[in-house]
This record gives C-alpha cells, sequence and structure tokens, in this order.
C-alpha cells in the first residue's frame, strides 16, 4: 500500500470523471467566488445553492440530466431575487431568506415523492451531500462548456462587475446598468453554485464557493491576485479530498468516506492557516 496514493487510483475512471469535473469547479467557483464575497453576497450564494438542491431532486424524479435540473431551478431562484429592485442591505437579506425557506420546502417535497416512488435514500443523499465519484462521464463535455462559458463571461465584464462590486453609485455614474450587471452576475453565481453542487452536494457547495475565495482575500487584497490563490486552493482541496476519499476505502474496506467531507475539511484547514499566518506576520 501506498501511503499516498492507493493503488489504481489514476486509472479508475470514476476517479478520472471526479478530478476533471471537481477541477473545473474548483477554477469556476474560485473566480466567481471572490466577486461573491467582494459584493457581499455569500448569503445569496447559500441561498442559490440550497434552492438548487430542488432541481437535483426534480431531476431524479423526471429522470433527467441532473446538471440541467439543478442549473434550471438556480437560475429561476436567481432571476426571482433580482426582479425584486430592492437596495437596502437588510431587506435583500429578506428577500433571499424567503427564496431560500421556499426553496427548501419545494425541495423536501419532491425528495419526498423521490423516496416514494423510487423507494431510495439515495436520491436524498446525492442531492444534499453529492457523489462525486458516482458522476456519468457524458455530464464532462457540458460541465466544461458551462464553466468555460462563465469564465469567459467574467474575462468580458471584468472591470463593470469589479466597479460596481466595490463602488456601486461610481459605476452607476459612469453609466454602467447596474441592475442589469447583477441580473448577469447572479446567472454566473448560479452557474458556478450548480457545479458546486454536483462537486459536493447543494448543503455544502457554499463552502467550495466561499471557502476557498475567503481565504484568498484573507491573503491579498488584489482581486487578479486573490481569483488566482481562490482557483489554486480550490483545486488542492478539491483533488486533495477525492483523494483522500479514494484511499479511505482501503481504512475501512468496503466503506468510504464522501468526498464532500474531505474537501470542506481541507478548506477548513486551509482558511485556519490563513488566520494564522496573518497573525504571525502582525497585519
Amino acid at each position: 500500500m501506498n501511503l499516498l496514493v492507493e493503488p489504481g487510483f489514476f486509472t479508475s475512471a470514476p476517479v478520472q470523471t471526479a478530478l476533471i469535473v471537481g477541477g473545473g469547479t474548483a477554477i469556476v467557483s474560485g473566480v466567481v467566488g471572490v466577486f461573491t464575497v467582494i459584493r457581499g453576497q455569500s448569503f445569496a450564494g447559500h441561498a442559490l445553492a440550497d434552492v438548487s438542491s430542488a432541481g437535483g431532486a426534480l431531476s431524479f424524479l423526471l429522470g433527467i440530466n441532473p446538471l440541467i435540473g439543478v442549473l434550471g431551478m438556480a437560475l429561476v431562484a436567481a432571476i426571482g431575487m433580482e426582479m425584486i429592485d430592492i437596495r437596502r442591505a437588510r431587506e435583500r437579506d429578506l428577500m433571499t431568506g424567503i427564496v431560500l425557506g421556499a426553496g427548501l420546502g419545494l425541495s423536501a417535497l419532491l425528495l419526498y415523492f423521490d423516496v416514494t416512488t423510487h423507494s431510495t435514500t439515495g436520491a436524498a443523499i446525492t442531492v444534499m451531500f453529492g457523489s462525486m465519484f458516482a458522476i456519468p462521464p457524458a455530464i464532462i463535455p457540458l460541465a466544461l462548456s458551462l464553466g468555460g462559458g462563465a469564465l469567459l463571461a467574467i474575462f468580458v465584464i471584468y472591470r463593470p462587475l469589479l466597479l460596481s462590486s466595490l463602488d456601486k453609485e461610481l459605476a452607476e455614474v459612469m453609466g454602467i446598468n447596474t441592475r442589469r450587471l447583477a441580473m448577469f452576475y447572479l446567472m454566473l453565481l448560479s452557474l458556478a453554485v450548480t457545479l458546486a453542487a454536483m462537486t459536493v452536494g447543494a448543503v455544502l457547495s457554499t463552502a467550495l464557493l466561499i471557502g476557498p475565495a475567503a481565504t484568498a482575500l484573507r491573503l491579498t487584497k488584489r482581486p487578479l491576485n486573490a481569483m488566482l490563490t481562490a482557483v489554486i486552493i480550490g483545486l488542492v482541496t478539491t483533488w486533495g479530498g477525492i483523494l483522500l476519499a479514494y484511499n479511505s476505502y482501503y481504512w475501512t474496506p468496503g466503506h468510504g468516506w464522501p468526498v464532500s467531507f474531505f474537501i470542506v475539511a481541507l478548506i477548513f484547514v486551509a482558511y485556519l492557516a490563513a488566520t494564522h499566518l496573518i497573525r504571525i506576520e502582525g497585519r
């Protein structure tokens, strides 16, 4: 037994799929996550993640591609949140909470139908906590295409999005349509949340979206540097989590630990390490 990599890790088809989808998700989440933290919309990301679980449950019920179901529900929630023009942060959070509650209620109903129709709790576990080693390879092209499209969109709107995130009033004075930009950004956030939900499940997807970005912004205040750092942290924690989950099958034969647990645990460790480093440097 190898202490670092157990036999068959790099030749396993489920592992290869998990590494590809997980890597793409980490890159998109790192970039979008930095803007999410800067804009103070972490709660919105959490709400979209939980609401997207209803899309996952509906996908299992109808037998369609889960990526489409999760993304569709997240987009509907994002559009609904932005259609109501609320400028005060407190009122915006209240509306986000209402959308979150409605989404969770719908998710509970659909998961109930999943369990009673198919007589299994597997759908609920997959939707809520993910199952990276069960991701079908057919999802790879669509996932990578959506992720690449999101990164391209961020590149195109980077400057106006950054300005509106830092100073909304100044952006409006300069002629930027901040509401339209906010709507477009929420759609990109929905896409990032969808990919994260496919990786670690709807419940824990916020950790992959916010954790690396928050850690990076503690280490550097430059947006581009923060994005690069967040991507690196996301890749290391995601691939490290996949490796540890694969190895765990050899710790207790036949009973491996979930990938989502290891990914979130590594992100938490990275955040603590960054905080400790800042204290040592006296920043």
